[in-house]
């Protein structure tokens, strides 16, 4: 597994992303994790996560007025589409 995908928090972001079809600021991202946890997540530990996705090339940032807004690469949203093939493959084989 690419070693961007080894969070489990990275892997959602990417999936969130993903679901955007574009891009999200990010608090809108962040708001978004936390509902789908139930629990609120630490801005400092949130934004390293993005800025190791970032870092690895999987999700670009740009600035629009205040905001950071993020979107997948078109690596990354391979890797993304990769991963959920993974997924459902497991998934089949374990019926």
């Amino acid at each position: 597994m690419p070693k961007w995908l080894r969070s489990g928090r990275r892997r959602d972001i990417c999936f969130l992303l993903a679901a955007a079809d574009g891009e999200l600021r990010g608090q809108q991202l962040k708001s978004r994790l936390e509902s789908h946890y139930d629990d609120r997540l630490e801005p400092k530990s949130f934004y390293g996560s993005l800025s190791a996705l970032v870092d690895a090339g999987v999700v670009e940032k740009r600035t629009e007025g205040l905001h950071d807004v993020y979107a997948l690469t078109d690596g990354g949203e391979r890797r993304v589409r990769d991963h959920y093939d993974w997924v459902g493959d497991c998934l089949e084989d374990g019926d």
